[in-house]
């Protein structure tokens, strides 16, 4: 049977402004440890921290995650190539084809607009093996030893569609068969036709990944023979040609994922994948990276792992929100080791891998997104890139609509409410309740303090010093597309603008915390010192 959320009254909950802990006690009063005047600075995050992928198979084109709500069989799809230009060993039935995206789409233009200043990385799987057609005069059949066909005036609408959303763009390189030499060895003749059309086009690449995932190389398209050895001559015959080529711009890697926990239950694996360690990698690398990039799922969904991957009951588990930071400390160890110092980047997450599972895009994810978003700030990574803006089942927009999904109006108050200051919200005395504290963006002094409440149960009482906004985000329950915020539903209007999204004004005092609510409280009056 599917949770329950009981509805949140608009004067449901509120954090803490004087307290950073807080008792799950039904209705007992949180002991003030510390007034939120002076939450101590944690750290600071990228201002463009929160931010999403568009995969280069979108913008292409082709075959990508299969929805679980479609119609169509596999017999009756078009335009999809004998099934080629998809991830090598994997069913056929997994994937369905999509014409390339319109970044065009005023609607899309509009809601990632809202989530801007962001990254907007282009890449994925595909990415590895898509040649490059500056002039369209390829055809749509892709030449021996790619997959995938980018064109021109793709790749300027990508240009184009970064700079009216507030997005720099990050993205990764072909380096399948197409690209190597006799030896085998990476020739930067793709990767340099997109950097003179970038340039021509008054475009700029703010940072790229050479390989997407080079831990698992044959499903990448590398092959049988693939190893640390290879990937390292890679990335330096990348570095070099970056530096004369994109000079400013950020190499990235390695880009591993995997690994940190495991992605399903029982052990089970994605079929057939050889897998390379990232610690093999950057033993082979040395220091070569100016930002440490991983990937991060905590699961792999029902469509690659039926059976075997978790359920909707499980969405709010201890279990399933401690793997983002148990996968990231997985790889910060790696990058102290081998790489220290360089800033952590998350460039690629998502509820579980291979398109999400149902729930992905009901409101059951909007805990652990903004859980995993609070968890990485707070220990130290820079930069969580969603996938994806708008395709499949975790995409934060309905591909078809571009209707916003839950996690798109959780990120919409994250990015309005929570600064790049991190302060120290202390840790809740019930293991369903998690506190998190940022500076205020673009208010000198203030505080936002999220609550999340997991628990079905239980009505955690909070207290606060200062008058606050409230915003509290609930749903009739756990498997809704829609979400209330303060009671009322949020949608677009008929003309696809966003609604204001208010908060709720309260005097200081005590709040609820209504079970499986999520709480974002400001305190603009806070005049704290870290965020003035």
């Amino acid at each position: 049977m599917k949770s329950r959320v009981r509805l949140a009254p608009i004067v449901v909950s509120i954090l803490t402004l004087l307290c950073s802990r807080a008792s799950v006690a039904q209705g007992q009063p949180a002991t003030a440890t510390e007034n939120v005047k002076t939450l101590p600075k944690l750290g600071v995050v990228n201002d463009r921290f929160q931010s999403y992928n568009i995969e280069m198979v979108e913008v292409t084109g082709g075959r990508f995650w299969k929805p679980y709500a479609s119609t169509q069989s596999l017999n009756n799809q078009t335009n999809d190539a004998a099934h080629g230009n998809q991830p090598a060993g994997l069913s056929a039935n997994l994937f369905e084809y999509r014409p390339p995206i319109d970044l065009n789409n005023p609607t899309l233009r509009k809601l990632a607009a809202a989530l801007g200043p962001a990254y907007l990385r282009v890449s994925g799987t595909w990415a590895n093996s898509t040649y490059f057609d500056p002039d369209g005069t390829a055809g749509e059949k892709p030449p021996a030893g790619f997959q995938g066909v980018l064109t021109g005036t793709e790749w300027r609408g990508v240009l184009d569609f970064a700079k009216a959303v507030n997005a720099d763009l990050v993205t990764s390189f072909a380096v399948s068969a197409g690209t190597r030499d006799k030896d085998g060895l990476w020739t930067p003749v793709e990767a340099n036709k997109i950097a003179s059309f970038t340039t021509s086009a008054g475009g700029h690449i703010s940072a790229a990944e050479l390989i997407n995932e080079p831990t698992f190389p044959e499903i990448d398209g590398l092959g049988k023979s693939y190893d640390a050895t290879a990937f390292a001559r890679d990335v330096h015959a990348f570095r070099e040609f970056a530096k004369h080529n994109l000079p400013g711009m950020l190499v990235v890697g390695p880009g591993g994922v995997g690994e940190g926990a495991t992605l399903m239950p029982g052990n089970a694996t994605i079929p057939g994948p050889r897998m390379l360690s990232t610690a093999d990698l950057l033993k082979a690398t040395g220091p070569a990276f100016d930002a440490f990039s991983y990937h991060s799922y905590g699961a792999v969904s029902v469509r690659c792992n039926p059976g075997k991957s978790t359920n909707i009951n499980d969405s709010l588990s201890t279990d399933t929100f401690s793997k983002a930071e148990q996968i990231a400390r997985y790889y910060m160890a790696l990058r102290d080791q081998y790489d220290p110092g360089k800033p952590m980047w998350n460039t690629e997450t998502a509820e579980a891998a291979c398109g999400g599972d149902s729930w992905a895009s009901e409101f059951a994810d909007t805990f652990r997104y903004l859980k995993q978003l609070g968890d990485l700030a707070r220990i130290g990574v820079r930069v969580n890139m969603h996938n994806t803006l708008s395709s499949s089942d975790y995409g934060l927009l309905d591909e078809n609509t571009y209707e916003p999904r839950p996690d798109y109006w959780a990120a919409l108050l994250w990015h309005r409410l929570m600064g790049s200051t991190v302060l120290d919200a202390g840790s809740s005395q019930g293991e369903n309740l998690y506190l998190y504290a940022h500076c205020m963006p673009q208010v000198p002094g203030g505080v936002t303090v999220l609550a999340i409440n997991a628990d079905g149960h239980s009505t955690p009482r909070l207290k606060t010093g200062l008058d606050y906004n409230l915003y509290t985000l609930s749903a009739g329950s756990l498997d809704s597309k829609q979400v209330m915020l303060n009671g009322h539903t949020l949608s677009l209007n008929a003309a696809n603008d966003l609604p204001r999204m208010e908060g709720s004004r309260f005097k200081a005092g005590t709040v609820d915390l209504n079970p499986q609510t999520i709480t974002f409280l400001a305190f603009p009056e806070a005049n704290n010192a870290s965020c003035r």
